[in-house]
């Protein structure tokens, strides 16, 4: 879920150089878009082959996380000086975002592959791990707008749906929570979904606002340079997120609530859940298909490959498994139909990016830090 605007000069950077000097957040972001194919493959417990092949991603993506997080903590270590210069990035800085996101689909991988691996100690693991995505995402969504605000120079013609990035970390970790409730203990549950409904709360109001002003932007200044055209899908992004977030909260918030002693307030709070998760989803569905159209005008333009065109895949990827968590709610062969079909699609997408990116990653095309441009 992400796009870094690289220019037509910049540099190439072979491996064995400078790669670890130019590395940048915005690599987290193949960590998003793999997590979430796992996750959606494990939507489909039924399909024993594509369940597997859900499991095996999601490995494969730990593995890519921690190579990933050892390279950035190399470049904080060995290069500070040009580590720190991405706060002062307008684009760079929105990536931090990404770190979080990524860590959140490693947390739904244990919850949905776990057990079967690691048996119970899998929701320990995860419980663990989501209270420091959840601490990183909130870190996230603060940090970067004060930067913003105080050192950054930004203008609306230049502004991007890169902007939602670090907003959207605390509404990922909030669905995350969601998932979470039903595998924790009685005494944990309450907080979790407390601390869900507060992380969900601080990042989706304030990302439709942010939808609002892109909205303005497109209008006013016209679609952003070729290099950010993956930019288009990230709106769908927060749409769908807050949708799956919700519809969680509806199938699982009632045991948490009911746990805590307020199960007389379950029917009303579940529904209400249930209203905003078809909601927004309907919202998403308007973004999900002004970001196809764009993506065909871009396409008639030639669209140069880089790093963003992971924005592909993880905003279509909740908004896949938002759709399907609605579909095992209403009984709509269609949305069944039509989260599948999406499925399918990102699948393909990430086949595209994945090999690619790991072309660029091997001759060094990608590992360019806009940050270090003079």
């Amino acid at each position: 879920m992400a796009a870094l605007h690289l220019s037509p000069s910049a540099p190439i950077v072979r491996p064995g150089t400078h790669v670890l000097r130019h590395f940048t957040p915005n690599w987290f972001a193949t960590t998003m878009g793999t997590g979430i194919l796992a996750v959606c493959f494990g939507q489909f417990p039924g399909l024993p082959a594509v369940h597997t092949t859900g499991e095996m991603l999601w490995l494969a993506n730990i593995g890519l996380f921690a190579v990933l997080t050892c390279i950035y903590a190399g470049k904080w270590l060995l290069h500070s000086g040009a580590a720190l210069r991405a706060f002062d990035h307008p684009v760079v800085s929105m990536f931090f975002g990404c770190i979080p996101m990524g860590l959140a689909t490693i947390v739904n991988g244990f919850l949905i592959f776990g057990s079967g691996l690691l048996g119970e100690i899998s929701v320990s693991i995860a419980a663990e791990l989501w209270w420091v995505d959840a601490a990183l995402a909130v870190l996230a969504g603060l940090a970067i707008p004060l930067v913003m605000f105080t050192r950054q120079q930004h203008a609306i013609e230049d502004m991007s749906a890169v902007w939602l990035l670090p907003i959207v970390a605390s509404e990922v970790a909030a669905a995350s929570g969601g998932l979470l409730l039903p595998h924790l203990a009685e005494g944990a549950q309450l907080p979790v979904l407390f601390a869900s409904f507060a992380l969900w709360s601080c990042s989706v109001p304030l990302a439709l606002g942010i939808l609002v002003i892109l909205f303005l932007r497109m209008a006013l200044h016209k679609l952003p340079h070729a290099s950010m055209a993956a930019t288009s899908f990230l709106a769908l992004g927060p749409v769908g997120t807050g949708a799956l977030g919700l519809a969680l909260f509806s199938i699982n918030g009632g045991q948490a609530l009911a746990a805590g002693g307020l199960g007389a307030l379950a029917p009303a709070i579940s529904g209400a859940a249930l209203l905003g998760a078809v909601l927004l989803w309907g919202y998403g569905l308007w973004w999900l298909g002004l970001a196809v159209a764009i993506t065909i005008n871009y396409l008639r333009q030639g669209l140069p490959f880089n790093l963003g065109w992971w924005g592909y895949t993880f905003p279509i990827g909740v908004y896949a498994v938002a759709t399907l968590r609605l579909a095992n709610i209403f009984p709509l062969p269609a949305l069944t139909g039509f989260g599948e079909v999406l499925v399918a699609a990102l699948a393909a997408i990430w086949v595209v990016v994945a090999i690619r990116t790991s072309c660029g990653a091997y001759n060094g095309s990608l590992f360019v830090d806009p940050c270090l441009e003079s």
